[in-house]
């Protein structure tokens, strides 16, 4: 059976170090995260490599000719409006703001960290899944083990969680890529591909910068810039050669879930 990778990232403005009470101005957020969409783009510039692309409204404003350059291989989708506050109505706006800049519908939703939020209103909006949970236990953010590991339906809505091992539901997301050992997160990766046929994995693109100098905890920065990109690109290749890589709302079509 073909077996398919699904690569995505969380396109936004870099706000992670006011969460640890290091101010950041608007424009460096800003900067931070061109910059390392700048430093991705030898990789999605592949047009065999189409990845899906939760995006906020509040960056594609401000870089609407770099976000309507990436549609025409990658999806688009929504990050909802901000990344660092949210209303309801942000939902439906996101929405409306990423199709006028790319001329293409939006679809799926992502919750800015992964933040629980009304089905309801996500069906309200227009979106037609959602890629909001990680089904493992990450202490002090959330504990999702009671949730399935693979897609499911939830109040009419698909849900598409990021991927985790088969048996012990380690997390396969930027931070487990970051610290396991290499050899380690490629192992999990192809047995999740085995047993599941298709995996979810995300990053940032504000990982791809040089993050010393903000006051992250160590985990969060331990590898970025160039040695990530590398390391990254190794990963690309090695799963090369197991599955297709292809956008979320073009498999979901496959299998006829959307």
């Amino acid at each position: 059976m073909k077996k398919y990778v699904l690569l995505s990232f969380d396109v936004e403005e870099f706000d992670m170090p006011l969460e640890y009470n290091q101010n950041i101005n608007f424009d460096e957020q800003m900067e931070v995260g061109i910059r390392g969409l700048d430093a991705l783009m030898p990789i999605l510039n592949q047009t065999q490599l189409p990845t899906t692309l939760f995006t906020t409204a509040n960056f594609a404003l401000r870089y609407p000719d770099r976000i309507k350059e990436l549609s025409t291989i990658h999806e688009i989708a929504s990050h909802t409006f901000y990344h660092s506050s949210f209303e309801d109505k942000d939902l439906k706006e996101s929405k409306v703001a990423l199709e006028n800049i790319t001329n293409k519908k939006v679809v799926g939703l992502r919750m800015p960290r992964l933040r629980a939020v009304d089905l309801n209103e996500v069906k309200l909006a227009g979106y037609q899944y959602d890629s909001s949970i990680n089904p493992t236990l990450l202490p002090g953010r959330y504990n999702n083990l009671h949730l399935s590991r693979t897609i499911y339906s939830d109040n009419d809505l698909t849900r598409i969680p990021a991927s985790v091992s088969p048996k012990f539901r380690l997390p396969l997301f930027w931070l487990g890529f970051k610290n396991y050992p290499y050899s380690l997160f490629k192992k999990l990766c192809i047995k999740t591909l085995e047993t599941d046929g298709y995996l979810c994995l995300y990053f940032h693109p504000w990982e791809f910068t040089d993050l010393k100098k903000y006051k992250l905890p160590w985990y969060a920065k331990r590898i970025d810039n160039s040695i990530l990109t590398m390391r990254l690109n190794r990963l690309i290749n090695d799963l090369g050669n197991y599955a297709e890589f292809t956008t979320i709302e073009n498999y979901l079509s496959l299998i006829k879930l959307i």
